[in-house]
């Protein structure tokens, strides 16, 4: 018997299968989001079991987390992507007290304690600067993919200081920075910049560490070092740090199963 965990995340949804007896991961798979989501993700199930010549029936228990967990109606327990983070990024750094999260739609801070438990969190999710979702924006008017987008940063030795606190406003300051003829890199180290002061800005003056940078932006190159810079600290981008939410549920399904 295996347990299933599903992130039904703003941009992507993933999914993690794990053995209950070994916390071992089985096999896992992502897919864009889109209108359907609970058909999306029994498409993504599927695939990953059919992998590993395995089929529903050997499903024991399945979490669902991320903003579109409520659309999953066949999971046997929906919990929070707090929760999830926490106990995913956890199980590749067991010593981490701060966990930034950066998605395509909100950013997080969560607090861990000495206990492991989640103590505290802060969230923004009201304004898109501070997402994936502005990032995208940004290598859009720079015409350049995320990836891109990311390489440009790093080789920039002058960041434009980006003013600007509000997506919108932030997206004209570009727009005309480009016009005068400002070089994309610097921007782009700018825009990293910004997006890393944001999130300080939810951590409050002195964050405990081990700091660990997980959720879709933490692949983007550059955003790791930003943020350290911001932070005058070291921050570890965690493994498969787009997966992590996913993998927490899995783990927390694999408690619930051995609960029945």
């Amino acid at each position: 018997m295996i347990c299933a965990g599903i992130d039904a995340g703003s941009r992507a949804i993933k999914a993690v299968l794990m053995s209950p007896e070994t916390r071992e991961i089985i096999g896992s798979g992502m897919v864009d989001q889109g209108v359907h989501q609970a058909k999306l993700a029994l498409e993504l199930d599927q695939d990953i079991l059919k992998q590993n010549n395995l089929s529903y029936d050997d499903v024991g228990f399945t979490v669902a987390t991320g903003y579109g967990r409520s659309a999953i109606t066949r999971a046997d327990k929906a919990v929070t992507e707090i929760t999830c983070q926490a106990r995913g990024v956890r199980s590749v750094l067991d010593d981490v007290r701060t966990i930034i999260e950066i998605g395509g739609q909100d950013s997080k801070v969560i607090c861990i304690g000495e206990d492991g438990n989640v103590q505290d969190f802060q969230m923004n999710d009201r304004c898109a600067a501070g997402t994936g979702r502005f990032l995208e924006m940004v290598a859009g008017r720079l015409d350049v993919s995320m990836a891109e987008f990311g390489q440009l940063a790093v080789t920039s030795d002058s960041a434009t200081i980006i003013s600007s606190m509000c997506a919108v406003f932030a997206e004209t300051e570009i727009i005309g920075l480009l016009a005068e003829g400002e070089e994309p890199n610097h921007i782009a180290a700018g825009v990293q910049a910004a997006v890393a002061s944001r999130i300080v800005s939810l951590c409050g003056t002195s964050p405990q560490e081990p700091i660990a940078f997980a959720g879709g932006v933490a692949l983007i190159p550059g955003m790791d070092q930003a943020l350290s810079e911001t932070l005058n600290c070291k921050v570890e981008v965690c493994r498969n740090p787009q997966m992590s939410g996913a993998t927490g549920a899995a783990i927390l399904a694999c408690m619930y199963y051995g609960m029945k």
